[in-house]
């Protein structure tokens, strides 16, 4: 009898663990993500201000890597992924609707800049502009900020 419960308590302490130990590598694989996006980001915008010359290939790669990414970024907030090393607002959870929203925003606008790409600079502006306002829309909302 005693066996079973110190199995049972072993297993419980197992799977909390298990269960934090999920919730920390969710936290790396959106911050990952982000990572890249911000990579690809900057080489948009960085043609975009005339930093860099552009380049249709590159701009492509660049809006379609942001909107495979961000189809996949609202899964990578489960319950119980707000604890940890992270600055995802609990706004996420209490507003899961306007989050995504904001997620369908920039990956349509990032689809149409991907597809724009070969029009040229200035038939991606627009593209960069909504991929550029729904970051900082979300990060407004759903980003506890940095102190």
């Amino acid at each position: 009898m005693q066996f079973k419960i110190i199995l049972a308590g072993l297993a419980l302490t197992l799977g909390a663990a298990g269960l934090a130990h999920g919730a920390d590598d969710v936290i790396a694989q959106r911050q990952a993500l982000m990572k890249d996006n911000a990579g690809a980001a900057k080489t948009i915008f960085q043609m975009v201000q005339g930093k860099t010359p552009y380049d249709a290939a590159a701009a492509q790669a660049a809006f379609e890597k942001i909107a495979a990414d961000i189809k996949t970024f609202p899964t990578l907030f489960p319950e119980g992924s707000d604890q940890g090393k992270t600055t995802a607002s609990p706004a996420i959870w209490q507003d899961k609707a306007g989050f995504e929203a904001i997620a369908a925003k920039m990956g349509a606008a990032a689809t149409a800049g991907a597809a724009a790409a070969a029009g040229g600079l200035d038939a991606i502006k627009a593209s960069a502009g909504e991929v550029g306002a729904s970051c900082q829309s979300c990060h407004e909302k759903f980003r506890i900020k940095k102190s």
